[in-house]
């Protein structure tokens, strides 16, 4: 399924814009709370070599705590950096970052050019081929899944023990939930969880990722991804 929806984006995506809700454990093992951001994202799949430099504008609505924080990043454009201001006070400068330095990755589990729709099944798709013979995975598909009334399919993957310790940080998890718009060939949502602490406890969450009203191939521009841009709020 995800090697369906990774052909289908070849073909069809270039931009989309969606309004997406995360919660993650960061790079110091800390879980975040719920973060909620208005997402426009040009893709790498907008050429035919599908290589075409990917560009990333968010603006984040919740918690009030990160209310009205802009960040830009684009392969081809501010030097790679990324182009920051904060909510509140903060909010009278723009920074320039390094995408993967302290600042730009403090409470984040992956740097920014790791987020979206594509890169997401990509990781899927590589974490399939990993686990293809592996005795100790099952799966199950639940094919009437609404996801806010949005008709689609959950994909349960659940580890029966844990993988060996050489693994990276994201394979090894008890259970992860994938849920696909089978019409679109979207991936909508990601879920996975690490190990219960005893017998008996919910497995704690590790990373979570919701994409809702996506919209398709609405015509971004390198205009969408400038902080002059007059709808946004850069000083």
């Amino acid at each position: 399924m995800a090697v369906a929806a990774r052909e289908s984006m070849s073909e069809n995506l270039n931009d989309y814009t969606a309004r997406f809700v995360k919660q993650e454990v960061d790079t110091t093992g800390v879980l975040g709370g719920m973060t909620e951001i208005e997402l426009k994202v040009q893709t790498r799949l907008r050429d035919q070599a599908d290589s075409a430099p990917m560009r990333v504008y968010l603006n984040f609505t919740a918690p009030e705590s990160v209310r009205g924080r802009e960040v830009i990043w684009a392969a081809d454009m501010h030097e790679g950096l990324l182009v920051v201001h904060e909510a509140g006070l903060l909010g009278m400068l723009t920074l320039s970052l390094d995408p993967t330095g302290m600042l730009a990755m403090r409470g984040q589990r992956y740097p920014i050019y790791e987020i979206g729709l594509v890169r997401l099944v990509e990781k899927l798709i590589e974490r399939g081929q990993k686990d293809l013979d592996n005795p100790d995975i099952e799966v199950t598909i639940t094919s009437d899944y609404l996801l806010e009334e949005v008709p689609a399919e959950l994909i349960q993957v659940r580890r029966t023990k844990p993988p060996p310790s050489n693994s990276v940080d994201e394979d090894n998890f008890s259970l992860a939930e994938i849920v696909i718009d089978p019409q679109r060939q979207l991936i909508l949502s990601y879920r996975s969880f690490g190990w219960p602490a005893s017998e008996g406890t919910p497995p704690p969450l590790q990373e979570s990722y919701t994409y809702h009203d996506i919209q398709t191939n609405v015509g971004l521009s390198e205009k969408d991804f400038d902080p002059k841009n007059p709808a946004y709020r850069f000083p």
